[in-house]
Parts: structure tokens; C-alpha cells; sequence
């Protein structure tokens, strides 16, 4: 590739890397309002409520807070939280880990995805 080509490539390159860093900053922002508005009475970022604390929860192996008392059946899963697991979690946590302690559901795939980019952004350094 000529020089000139491969500055042009990686000019473009950064350019869409700053979008969506962008991007995700944006749906990251809407996911913390979304989530102290729907999650906040049950979860926090850094301590246990009625449900386990949740920074680091993205990439995180299911019920792995050490001092936080999970259902069996989410003790059970062999699953890590990435953004389809966390995404059907939201959905229907009991047919994730059936008999699970958590009720609530979120139906709106756009608050889904925000929650998830928010609990992602607090598991990136």
C-alpha cells in the first residue's frame, strides 16, 4: 500500500473509532438514567442492596460477588455477562436461571441496550 493510502486508512480509521467512542459515551450516559431510574432501588454501582453490586459486572462470571447471597439456579449457570446474556437477563431473568430472585423484567430493547452500555462502561478502565 502506498503511504499515502495507508495515512488516508488510518485517518478514516481513528475518525470511526472517535464516533464510536462517542457513541458509546452518549448510550452509556442514557443507560446510568435509565438505570437509577428502573435498577436503582435494587442495585448500586459499588455496594450490595437487595441485589449484588454491579461495577465489573460485564465479563464477570454470573453470581461471582463474593459476599452476596445468589438464587441456586443463578449459582448454577455457567455464564459470563457480555451484552446477550445481560440483554435476555433483562428480558426475562427466569428463563435465564429459573427460580431466580430477581422479577423485574425491562421490555424496551432501547433502555436494554443503554443499561447495557452503562454497566459496560463501569467495567472499562
Amino acid at each position: 500500500m502506498r503511504p499515502v493510502r495507508l495515512i488516508v486508512a488510518c485517518l478514516i480509521a481513528e475518525s470511526l473509532l472517535h464516533v464510536l467512542a462517542s457513541v458509546d459515551k452518549e448510550a452509556a450516559q442514557k443507560g446510568k438514567a435509565v438505570f437509577e431510574r428502573r435498577c436503582g432501588g435494587c442495585h448500586s454501582a459499588d455496594i450490595n442492596k437487595e441485589g449484588p453490586r454491579l461495577r465489573g459486572v460485564y465479563g464477570r462470571k454470573a453470581a461471582s460477588v463474593p459476599d452476596f447471597t445468589y438464587s441456586t439456579s443463578l449459582k448454577n449457570l455457567n455464564l459470563r455477562w457480555d451484552e446477550a446474556s445481560l440483554d435476555l437477563w433483562l428480558t426475562n431473568p427466569n428463563a435465564v436461571a429459573p427460580d431466580t430472585d430477581m422479577t423485574f423484567r425491562m421490555d424496551a430493547p432501547d433502555e436494554r441496550k443503554a443499561v447495557i452500555a452503562y454497566l459496560k462502561s463501569l467495567s472499562t478502565p
